[in-house]
């Protein structure tokens, strides 16, 4: 890497710095690590704007004030400001203006600009006229700088050109094309300290117009003051040249390379600093975005950006706000019908009308649900419900089935519908086992009948086009609830149809046994039982 390289990539290595975190890359909240952090202090946030400030100005004016230098002595060498002027002019005049304009006017443009931010210091809500405050205070402290440059070069061209009138356009180049640079430099310096002020300001609303208006404004401008400013100084070199013949063709020729190789390295400068600006508010969006796409809603990012690029954030915001409510109302739905109908209706359009499945059914209901709630007051009761149904749901899902609908005090799961299992009746009956044997030792006050059932259902949606839920309907449900009542007299309280046993897998089938055949209230055709072969 060369060394006009190094000084923006080192610079830049400081400014977005970043650091690693649950092996992801995180961009700080304003897009440098040096601003801090949203939830600082407004004392110690007053405090980090005017020490960056202070600074960043003092570095970009003394680095001006160095090319002025080296132009008027170096590039320019005739008349020369040693031999062909005074010297109480070159070694006093001169240097006490520097020294004058630059600690003075740093410390005076320093403290006007975070006087002007009262309002954030002292945490009060901004007004429109705050926020106006905020956004012109980098063009402010621009016209501020053009005024001590500007001031600068006129008292130097006055003095010097009483001495001789060659020095005259020599100087009014000389200090004012690196008093325009370092404007325009220190106006971007601004923008970026003042980007948590800005981000709170913006709070009030959209940002005001400037002149410089938005990501083209911007470019167009620096681009004027980095690149056509140059280029007019060295037009108006060779017409100077020309007309006073002062230089001759080697003087012309270092004078002309001496302003491009500046005019290069303050340009580069300039359109690093702009293309920083402009590119740091996209990363702190692609960071977010990586967040969104890893899974993680609960991200905002800060909206620090007066231009299209801060109206891509607070976009950003919205879409984000967007997606956890839709997440949420995802939630919600799968909640009350179930997670896998509620990722189907999304799949599809959602339509009144079923289908024929092959399904297992699970149908279980407290025994002494009527006293269980006149003998216990209403809040214990509800407490215990919910450990019951916890461990009914649990056990449900962990063995993919569907809980179907509460009914009181009594639950309804489905397996095989919506979702096609390999084996429902070992899904099926293994949950039931599961069920039976947590029940009895997580909640022995709701001691509950199992029953499980399995054949063809309907499965789908019914009720009507404004109001609908999804439930299956068919033979194995009126069973499932049968054998529910028979299970609340046997000692397992789980009871199962030979049919259901019969279609699972072998080593399920290994857990049962066989019993009695009885026919079942409401049925015509006798139904052979099942109960768990040992100790659940």
């Amino acid at each position: 890497m060369n060394a006009t390289k190094s000084v923006p990539y080192r610079l830049g290595r400081v400014l977005e710095r970043v650091t690693r975190q649950s092996g992801r890359l995180e961009t700080p909240d304003y897009g440098s690590w040096l601003l801090g952090k949203p939830e600082e202090s407004q004392a110690r946030r007053r405090i980090r704007i005017q020490v960056i400030l202070t600074f960043l100005l003092l570095f970009t004016n003394i680095l001006g004030i160095a090319v002025s230098l080296l132009l008027n002595t170096v590039a320019i060498p005739v008349p020369s400001v040693f031999s062909d002027a005074p010297a109480w002019l070159t070694f006093g005049v001169v240097p006490a203006y520097m020294v004058v304009a630059l600690v003075l006017g740093t410390a005076w443009i320093t403290s006007r600009t975070v006087g002007s931010l009262r309002w954030a210091i002292e945490e009060r809500s901004p007004t429109r006229t705050d926020q106006r405050n905020v956004f012109v205070a980098p063009s402010r402290v621009a016209q501020m700088l053009l005024l001590f440059w500007g001031f600068g070069a006129a008292l130097l061209t006055l003095l010097y050109g009483l001495q001789d009138s060659a020095f005259i356009p020599r100087f009014l180049f000389a200090v004012g094309f690196p008093g325009i640079v370092v404007a325009t430099a220190c106006y971007m310096i601004t923008e970026f300290a003042l980007r948590p002020v800005a981000a709170q300001a913006l709070e009030a609303g959209r940002p005001p117009r400037r002149l410089a208006h938005g990501v083209m404004g911007r470019t167009m401008t620096v681009w004027l003051l980095s690149s056509g400013v140059p280029v007019l100084g060295i037009l108006l070199l060779a017409i100077f040249t020309l007309s006073l013949r002062n230089l001759s063709a080697t003087q012309f020729a270092v004078a002309v390379m001496i302003i491009s190789v500046v005019a290069l390295m303050f340009g580069l400068i300039l359109m690093w600093l702009l293309s920083w600006l402009i590119a740091t508010p996209v990363r702190v969006v692609r960071s977010a975005l990586k967040h969104v796409e890893d899974g993680d809603l609960d991200c905002n990012v800060v909206v620090f950006d007066g231009t299209e690029l801060g109206e891509l954030q607070r976009g950003f915001n919205s879409m984000v706000h967007g997606l956890r409510e839709r997440e949420r109302v995802r939630d919600l739905f799968g909640r009350h019908v179930g997670r896998e109908v509620a990722r189907a209706a999304e799949k599809q359009k959602i339509e009144l009308g079923g289908e024929e499945r092959h399904a297992a059914v699970i149908f279980v209901d407290i025994i002494g649900s009527t006293q269980l709630v006149t003998s216990r007051p209403a809040v214990e009761v509800v407490e215990l419900l919910n450990r019951f149904f916890d461990v009914v749901v649990e056990e449900v899902d962990n063995h993919h089935g569907l809980v179907n609908k509460f009914e009181g005090d009594a639950v309804l799961a489905v397996f095989g519908a919506p979702v096609s299992l390999d084996s429902a009746e070992t899904e099926a009956l293994s949950a039931a086992r599961a069920m039976a044997r947590r029940l009895r030792t997580e909640v022995p006050e709701c001691p509950a009948g199992i029953g499980v059932a399995a054949g063809q259902v309907v499965a789908g949606n019914v009720g009507a086009k404004q109001r609908f839920e999804y439930t299956v309907i068919g033979e194995p449900v009126n069973e499932a609830a049968r054998l529910c009542e028979l299970a609340k007299n046997v000692p397992a309280l789980l009871v199962a149809s030979a049919d259901a046993v019969g279609g699972a897998t072998e080593s399920e089938r290994a857990l049962w046994k066989l019993g009695e055949t009885v026919t079942l209230r409401g049925h015509d055709q006798p139904t052979r039982l099942a109960t768990p072969a040992g100790e659940l």
